[in-house]
């Protein structure tokens, strides 16, 4: 694979735009940076910016989450999307408060190790609140390499040589071992794809990567694959969730089914169908006399 990414080009171009996010600041410690990834998973930075800084005032480190109850996390993760990910976030402060000291570890196979840790996070930990120099890969970097690289309009499906991809890329030192800026190279190669080398509308002539960009020199040939999903979420069981979810996150104790059932009246199945899984998930738990509320909340 050539290298079509120039290491000075890209950070050149992030030393001037680097969006300045709460938890890039300075002096933070692990714990709110593995926070804030949990919270951008499939979430975009717009809501998570609000959310975060709450988390972090109310629960700075790992313990304080953990002596809180699950319920009460689901609560406070609010709109973000994907509850279960509070649930599990939950589930790794508890770990790191009792097998830890209170600590984030600083290497990517101890970090998944860790419930609710999955490979991009751990290694997005590792790079960002460690330094250390590994490949980093979201839907961003993947849709970089994809275009620059390979000069194709959109990446693939997700695969392991993503990594493989990446890694290559990570500028090296004169004994061709990685580069002290290969850490802040892999968090530029992610911004350009949240800022210039977007899905829909690249910008292509404000993009640093522009002169060695494979995808530019073919002509931004179009996608020519299976066409792409588009992710729904009207009329889902996620939708459905989230409305029973919203009635328990509003009050303090359990709530009869009637109140439940009032929230999605136009498919009485899908609405059975939603809370069940919930209550398989762990997010919701009925009482002995039959009510629902959030976990942990059932007295």
């Amino acid at each position: 694979m050539s290298t079509s990414v120039p290491p000075g080009a890209l950070l050149g171009w992030f030393d001037l735009h680097e969006r300045d996010l709460p938890w890039r600041a300075s002096g933070l410690d692990a714990w709110p940076i593995l926070v804030s990834e949990i919270m951008l998973a499939q979430t975009p930075v717009v809501r998570v910016v609000g959310p975060w800084r709450e988390w972090i005032q109310r629960w700075p480190k790992p313990s304080a989450l953990a002596a809180e109850s699950p319920g009460e996390v689901v609560r406070a993760w609010g709109k973000l999307g994907y509850p279960r990910r509070a649930l599990r976030l939950h589930e790794c402060a508890t770990v790191l408060a009792r097998q830890y000291d209170d600590r984030v570890p600083d290497d990517v196979d101890t970090l998944l190790a860790l419930p609710g840790v999955g490979d991009y996070t751990a290694r997005a930990v590792a790079c960002f609140a460690f330094g250390r120099p590994v490949p980093v890969v979201d839907i961003n970097v993947r849709r970089v390499i994809a275009r620059a690289v390979h000069g194709r309009q959109h990446p693939g499906n997700p695969a392991r040589t993503d990594l493989a991809d990446a890694e290559v890329l990570l500028p090296r030192d004169e004994r061709g071992g990685y580069a002290p800026t290969a850490p802040r190279f892999s968090a530029a190669l992610m911004e350009l794809g949240a800022l210039v080398c977007t899905a829909r509308t690249p910008d292509c002539e404000n993009c640093p990567l522009s002169a060695d960009c494979t995808w530019l020199r073919l002509g931004r040939p179009a996608h020519t694959g299976p066409p792409r999903r588009v992710q729904k979420f009207a009329g889902t069981d996620r939708q459905v969730r989230g409305l029973l979810l919203d009635v328990l996150r509003d009050t303090t104790g359990p709530v009869e089914r009637g109140r439940l059932d009032t929230v999605w009246t136009s498919d009485t199945a899908q609405r059975d169908r939603a809370l069940d899984s919930l209550l398989v998930d762990g997010l919701v738990e009925q009482t002995v006399d039959g009510r629902y509320c959030l976990a942990g909340e059932g007295g």
